[in-house]
Order: structure tokens, then sequence, then C-alpha cells
């Protein structure tokens, strides 16, 4: 058993688990909920984005269920040891955050609009934590995998940052950062869909209660307003 770290900080690579060549555990061949596939690849119309934002549990059924997604699957990312295993992640000597992969559709639903469920789904002024859940596995982060998806994910990120000042809350600390040399790791399949398997299980999501403009304001060279409102904190327990 491994046991976290009192004070949650990123490990050195020097003090990294060493992991393993192959992952433990097989990746389930079907979502419970979309009935497609979970592991790559993917049929070539479709495009890929990583979030993180808290518990990977209620984090993905907040992408399941918006229309023009196609699969959901949850996994570690951003760290340093390859194939973890849930404990290792846990323990915060791994580096890696709790993420959902989300394949979707870009002519049904846009990046922009994946962007505003991240967002509005947690509080990514916390740093290593979301709400009782304290580890640097909770860290807000999104793994971008293209240079369009880095440039919308920044601005929007500027976006809601204003919105965010203007309610009286901190400093968004969101890694954001390229997928690219920050492999995706699948989670055991026990974590894939959790939240269908066990609906009444434990559901750490929940917003700010401030909106992002939608579409978000990308050109601040106007005069213009955020187009947000604040409205009561909603959580999925």
């Amino acid at each position: 058993m491994f046991l976290s770290r009192r004070t949650p900080q990123l490990p050195a690579p020097e003090e990294a688990l060493p992991g393993r060549p192959t992952p433990d555990f097989d990746v389930p061949s079907r979502h419970t909920v979309l009935g497609t596939p979970l592991a790559g690849p993917y049929p070539d119309h479709l495009e890929t984005a990583d979030f993180a934002l808290g518990c990977f549990w209620g984090a993905e059924r907040k992408f399941w269920q918006t229309k023009g997604v196609w699969t959901t699957l949850v996994g570690y990312q951003g760290g340093l040891t390859p194939n973890p295993s849930y404990e290792e992640v846990c323990s915060g000597l791994t580096g890696h955050t709790e993420v959902v992969r989300v394949v979707f559709d870009p002519a049904v639903v846009s990046y922009e609009t994946l962007l505003k469920v991240f967002w509005e789904s947690h509080d990514p002024t916390q740093g290593f934590r979301q709400g009782n859940d304290v580890g640097t596995q909770y860290r807000s982060a999104i793994y971008t995998h293209s240079p369009a998806q880095t440039a919308t994910a920044e601005s929007s990120r500027d976006s809601y940052q204003r919105a965010l000042s203007a309610a009286g809350h901190g400093t968004i600390t969101t890694e954001l950062l390229p997928a690219e040399g920050r492999p995706f790791f699948p989670a055991e399949a026990y974590h894939q869909q959790y939240l269908d398997k066990n609906p009444a299980g434990y559901c750490g999501i929940g917003g700010t209660g401030v909106k992002l403009s939608d579409p978000f304001e990308t050109n601040w060279g106007r005069s213009c307003p955020t187009g947000i409102a604040s409205v009561p904190e909603v959580t999925d327990k």
C-alpha cells in the first residue's frame, strides 16, 4: 500500500515510481453507455481532447452526456511513471493527474463547447485538490492535441479567468500543456464509466457557479461584456 504525501507536491524524476513497460490490466472493449470502442485507433473524422478536473468518475459522466461525444475513457496523464496503477497514482509519486479522454465528432460538438463543460464543471483555482479530494492527481489540466486546440484552450482560460475574477474567485491553476510527450495511460476496468455501473457512487464534481460565455469572448480588443452569470453551485452527488 502506498501512502499519499501529507503536503501535495509533484515528485522530482528521481523520486518517481519506476512503473512498468506494459500495463498490468486490460481495458474493456466497449463503452457501457455509448456502446463505442474505448481504445483507439478511432475513426478518422473524430478528434481527441484530454481534460483533468478532479475525480475522474464524475468528470467522465459530464462528457459522455454531451451530444457529439463518441466515446470517453478515464486514465492517468501528465506524470513520470509508465503504466501506473491507481494506487501508485494516489501515492503522489507518479506525477499523474486523473484525466478523461474525450473522443468527439467536431461536426456535432465543438472543442469550445467541451471547454465550456470543462470549466463550468469544477473549480480550476484550487491547485492540487478539488473540494475535499486532496492530492496532485486531482489537479486541473488540459492536454492539447494540436496548435488549434492550444490556442482555443488558452483563449477560453483567459476568458474564464476574467469571469472568475469578476465573481470574486482566485487565479486559475490549470495545467495547459501539449499531449505530445505526455502519454495517456488508461485506468483500470472498474474505473471506466464508474457512475454508470454504480449510479449512487461518489462524485466530487461541482463547479464554481460561474458560467463561461457561449461562445466565449475571443476578441478582447473591443469593449464587450463577458456574457457570464453566477448561478447556485450544482453538484452531481
